[in-house]
């Protein structure tokens, strides 16, 4: 099976699954509750778009029932942030939320950008590495992106345990793909020069 349709479903349902919990919990009120499901859904939105527009190859692979079901388990623990929201009746602070709103805009910028620039670069020049625009000072600018969104996501319930998760997810989840990813570019001649002037994620640090 394709995880590409197990990550599409989930997408679709994540909106539906955080607008039963304010009628739940009965937050129409809730300006947080409200801010969380636009921009959470709004996400959700764009990456069917991009599966549809510009696919990430890395998701046509097929892959056993039981790990589609385990992407789907592993993104399941995102609702968690909005069931601290609705069912604890949080409210952040409006700093907070004009924080929030900025790393989702930014993240958002970085990683469909990045996955745009991917997916053409990979059409145009199929047998070249990318090393330009977006990719030029971090190898994995569609993770940064992502790592920005679910920040947003995370800091927003006002409690420890959504970000630990996202830790979690990044510790055990993304830097294997991207150590992965590190062994599977080296075919190139041009990489070790190329990982040796960018970072994993963020430009200067890591």
């Amino acid at each position: 099976m394709k995880p590409r349709y197990f990550i599409d479903a989930h997408k679709l349902a994540t909106p539906l699954v955080i607008l039963l919990m304010i009628a739940l919990y009965e937050q129409w009120n809730n300006y947080t509750a409200w801010a969380y499901l636009a921009m959470h859904g709004t996400y959700c939105l764009l990456w069917v778009l991009k599966s549809r527009l510009f696919p990430d190859s890395h998701w046509e692979r097929r892959l056993s029932l039981g790990r589609c079901l385990f992407i789907w388990l592993i993104l399941s623990l995102y609702w968690i942030a909005p069931w601290f929201i609705t069912a604890g009746h949080v409210e952040a602070p409006p700093w907070l939320l004009a924080l929030c709103i900025s790393l989702y805009i930014l993240g958002i910028f970085l990683h469909y950008s990045s996955d745009m620039q991917k997916y053409t670069s990979l059409q145009l020049r199929p047998t070249e590495l990318i090393t330009e625009g977006l990719w030029s000072k971090v190898r994995n600018p569609n993770y940064t992106g992502e790592f920005l969104i679910y920040l947003s996501f995370s800091i927003m319930p006002l409690h420890w345990l959504p970000p630990l998760l996202l830790a979690g997810v990044i510790i055990f989840v993304w830097l294997p793909q991207m150590v992965r990813k590190d062994r599977s570019l080296s075919r190139f001649s041009n990489f070790k020069e190329y990982k040796a002037h960018t970072k994993r994620m963020f430009p200067f640090l890591f």
